[in-house]
């Protein structure tokens, strides 16, 4: 860390640059490609290249999450105590991010080792790795848009330009990920496609660190006392434990759906190409609407929209059930109906977030912006990540065969196994994180009241 420090800009409450809100977005790039991705790819890796029987994939696929919830909260605490002429957050983004490429390419790089214990150790370190890497970059990035701007709304307009491009990077690099194994073929396949993601990754990396380089920040001196401390501060705010609750038990649905789709595809539909134009009906229908959730949410609240993208998202999951009997066309409208829901509910939570730890800087005076971002994103990461687990269980209790060198005959109870797993598993999971999103209490109003600034349309002054 650097002992030098200039003075920053405070946080503005007028409107941010458009250049700000495009360069913090394509933080999204990163963040979209790993979060996608290992969900998507890595268990059919396990299962259908290295022949690692479906129980133990998901084990591998969960366990270096499980760390997160260890590096995430330091990772926060670091940050939070940086100082840097750059501000507390923005040179992690290199710092962890560039190296978060690197591993991501090496998770599917086995070199051919003697044992499958050995390869799947292979896959455990790596993997562990990229955990840690992407921690440090993950928690800063999700910790800035509290620390430029303590305008309620223009922290939803923010996350609008961050979910736009989310939804972009999830089409491109869910899409061609599948494309690209299966075009070059087999182990070489998968090297291909982790190297391609991984210069994907370095490219949102970069252009988030150039991109906010304008962006005022003024964060409130760290929080006093350890880590302990502060996480017990953390955990004691109300609205941001059902915010995490919610976030999580809803990660957890769309993680199991990712984990899915190659399945599907391959099982179900008969058809692994299929994966590409699933993918084009899930991310689509968020690329268009994700501002009409924006200015859904400005009319009727954060958290309004919120349960209104959740009931979607869960009816949209549902109908996904009809794959074992339905037209391909039927699929199809159900995932588009999955992506207009998974729009809002990104939208509007991502911009909760940042309410919630400026209300509680404005309150103490003390900068634990870190340490909220550490645990949300431990909570994330840990959902997504026992996405796969559960589609696993559920693999593993319809019978599903592994296999060596590509994807083998199913019985029908292993493909019962995976429409379920895709469709009602993850429509009640969301339906149960509604237990915690209705008594969120936080509006406009009283962040407003605890920030002592008055929300509405901004002013067009841009930050100095």
């Amino acid at each position: 860390m650097r002992s030098a420090e200039r003075p920053a800009p405070s946080p503005a409450t007028s409107a941010l640059p458009r250049s700000v809100r495009l360069g913090y977005g394509s933080g999204s790039v990163a963040t979209g490609a790993f979060g996608t991705v290992p969900g998507l790819m890595l268990l059919p890796y396990l299962t259908d290249e290295l022949g690692v029987a479906a129980l133990w994939a998901g084990i591998l696929v969960v366990a270096p999450k499980a760390w997160d919830v260890v590096v995430n909260p330091v990772a926060g605490r670091i940050t939070d105590r940086t100082r840097d002429p750059r501000g507390p957050r923005r040179p992690w983004l290199l710092r962890a991010g560039l190296p978060l490429a690197a591993l991501f390419a090496l998770v599917f790089a086995s070199p051919g080792l003697e044992t499958q214990w050995l390869e799947a150790a292979w896959v455990l370190v790596a993997f562990l790795g990229c955990a840690t890497a992407y921690a440090f970059f993950q928690v800063p990035y999700v910790a800035m848009p509290a620390e430029i701007t303590d305008s309620y709304d223009e922290r939803t307009r923010l996350m609008t330009w961050r979910v736009a491009i989310l939804a972009l990077t999830i089409l491109v690099a869910g899409a061609s990920a599948p494309a690209i194994r299966d075009a070059v073929g087999g182990r070489d396949g998968y090297r291909a496609m982790g190297l391609t993601i991984a210069v994907i990754i370095a490219v949102g990396v970069v252009g988030a660190y150039v991109g906010t380089r304008r962006a005022p920040v003024l964060a409130p001196a760290a929080g006093a006392g350890s880590l302990r401390d502060q996480l017990r501060v953390v955990s004691r705010a109300r609205d941001f434990r059902l915010l995490l609750s919610t976030y999580v038990v809803q990660a957890l649905a769309v993680g199991t759906m990712l984990a899915g789709v190659d399945y599907l595809a391959r099982h179900v539909l008969d058809d692994a190409s299929l994966s590409t134009p699933l993918f084009v009906c899930f991310v689509g229908p968020a690329l268009v609407l994700t501002p009409v959730w924006t200015r859904y949410g400005e009319r009727v609240g954060k958290q309004r929209g919120f349960v209104v993208a959740s009931l979607v998202l869960a009816a949209g999951a549902a109908a996904t059930a009809s794959a074992l009997v339905a037209p391909l066309v039927v699929v199809a409208l159900a995932v588009a109906v999955v992506g207009v829901g998974y729009a809002g509910t990104q939208v509007f939570p991502l911009a909760m977030l940042p309410d919630a730890a400026a209300v509680d800087a404005r309150r103490t005076g003390e900068n634990r912006a870190g340490v909220y971002t550490g645990v949300w994103t431990a909570g994330e990461t840990v959902g997504l990540a026992l996405g796969p687990g559960v589609f696993g269980v559920a693999l593993a209790l319809g019978g599903y065969v592994s296999s060596t060198g590509g994807a083998s005959a199913q019985p029908d109870s292993a493909v019962t196994a995976i429409a379920l797993g895709f469709s009602l598993v993850p429509a009640a999971l969301v339906l149960l994180s509604l237990l915690w999103l209705g008594r969120y209490a936080l509006d406009a109003s009283t962040v407003a009241d605890a920030t002592g600034h008055a929300t509405g349309t901004p002013d067009r002054t841009e930050p100095a």
